[in-house]
């Protein structure tokens, strides 16, 4: 990486490089939240000389999710091959900038702020607000619109008083000269770049390792956006209660089935061809080992499952195997889900925990057992000392899934219980109670409470 450059532009070389797509907004940015009276406040400070302090930009050739109107400006695509400056600080101030300069319609929240309505008060002075968005109390052709100020030519200057001509090209020659401030970070890998944007935004949310991957897969030509498939996804597998699946293990999937590897860093060194190329065929196994999971385990909603991790060895399972396992494959994978379920095998360090297992999934491909450092403990003691109740707990969890694979029935009508996702949200749900095995309600003296 190049050492970060410090640089100037002035007003026209900054607007004319957002208009041609130059400078971007990745995606990972927050929305546009200043109003028109903050961005007036900006101008304000422009017009007076003030500093509005540093932008940081990340100059590369990547090509990331980016924000792709302001208002009702579209931003152009920059042509493939171009360097292109993303926004890693001075989003809200760029943003306002450009707003202002341009006179532009912003919708939020069912609201509209018209920028063109920022004016120059002809008669206000160094210490008070030269830019306004209220001329209410003003005499007419004592203001002027800021772009008509600098878009509005010799013959709008004509219909203001003579008094106010030089005064209005200062104002003009002020925004026009204007310095900013700009440093400029060359060529630096994303993972570096996001992380100085963290780094910057302390008092924000960190970017996620998705937000991430979302900017860095995006692509306009092959109309690919992460987000948006992952959503779609998340649609396929809500009418199968598996809906709760986290971004985290579908990427950790697609890095495993590409590279047998899932580490943070692993995944960012994902190339973005390969993750548009791996991306079907990877969610069509995630979903062929949850429908195995539901079929074969019997395990009907995503809530109960161990581990949301567990979809990663089985998803790399389905990419390398079409069709459902049997005779030892079957058995091989069913002694694997037991020893990760019980044993809690991927309560810390999940990541090169799944990059070991991926090693046996392998093996079991190969029709050859394992071998594990761990056993499963199913005795009685053990069960009870360890059996208290935690709807977290994979060792709970994996029971749950044994009662659920015996399709519990109503305390009321005998009628089979419809599992969901909702009804097992919280770890102190009342309908954990549909688990408790009749075994221990015919021998138990009291009434059989979670």
């Amino acid at each position: 990486m190049n050492l970060p450059e410090p640089i100037t532009r002035t007003f026209s070389g900054l607007i004319a490089d957002i208009e041609q797509g130059q400078i971007k907004i990745p995606q990972f940015q927050r929305d546009f939240v200043w109003d028109i009276k903050k961005s007036a406040n900006l101008m304000d400070s422009i017009v007076k000389g003030y500093p509005i302090g540093t932008f940081i930009f990340w100059r590369t050739k990547e090509r990331l999710r980016t924000i792709r109107d302001i208002g009702n400006f579209s931003l152009p695509e920059p042509q493939d091959g171009e360097f292109i400056d993303f926004v890693l600080d001075g989003q809200q101030r760029l943003t306002s900038l450009f707003a202002s300069l341009k006179g532009l319609k912003v919708e939020r929240d069912n609201k509209t702020d018209d920028y063109s309505r920022i004016y120059i008060n002809l008669n206000g002075t160094e210490d008070s607000e030269i830019v306004t968005v209220d001329v209410d109390d003003l005499a007419t052709g004592t203001f002027i619109k800021l772009t008509e100020l600098l878009y509005g030519g010799l013959t709008l200057l004509a219909g203001y008083d003579p008094k106010y001509h030089k005064l209005i090209e200062a104002y003009k020659q002020r925004i026009e000269s204007y310095n900013y401030s700009i440093i400029q970070i060359k060529e630096a890998p994303i993972d570096t770049a996001t992380e100085i944007f963290t780094r910057i935004n302390v008092g924000g949310k960190p970017l996620s390792l998705f937000e991430i991957m979302v900017a860095k897969t995006y692509d306009a030509e092959r109309k690919f956006d992460l987000s948006e498939k992952y959503n779609q996804l998340i649609d396929n597998l809500r009418p199968v209660n598996y809906e709760t699946l986290s971004d985290a293990t579908v990427l950790q999937t697609v890095s495993i089935i590409l590279t047998k590897d899932c580490t943070r860093k692993q995944i960012l060194r994902l190339d973005k061809k390969s993750v548009i190329d791996i991306w079907e065929l990877a969610t069509d196994s995630i979903e062929r080992a949850i429908e195995y999971f539901r079929g074969f385990y019997r395990i009907p909603v995503s809530q109960l499952l161990p581990y949301n991790a567990l979809v990663v060895p089985f998803a790399y399972f389905f990419y390398h195997h079409k069709d459902k396992p049997t005779g030892l494959k079957q058995q091989y994978l069913q002694d694997f889900f037991w020893r990760v379920s019980l044993v809690g095998r991927y309560s810390s360090a999940v990541e090169s925990k799944l990059a070991q297992d991926i090693k046996r999934i392998d093996l079991i491909l190969e029709e050859k057992l394992p071998k594990y450092e761990w056993s499963i403990n199913v005795s009685t003691d053990f069960i009870s000392e360890h059996g208290w109740f935690s709807a977290g707990r994979s060792f709970i969890k994996g029971i749950l899934c044994i009662y659920a694979y015996q399709l519990p029935k109503s305390f009321n009508d005998n009628s089979i219980v419809n599992i969901s996702n909702y009804w097992l949200k919280q770890a102190n749900s009342k309908n954990y109670h549909h688990f408790f095995p009749k075994a221990y309600l015919i021998v138990s003296i009291r009434p059989a409470t979670c």
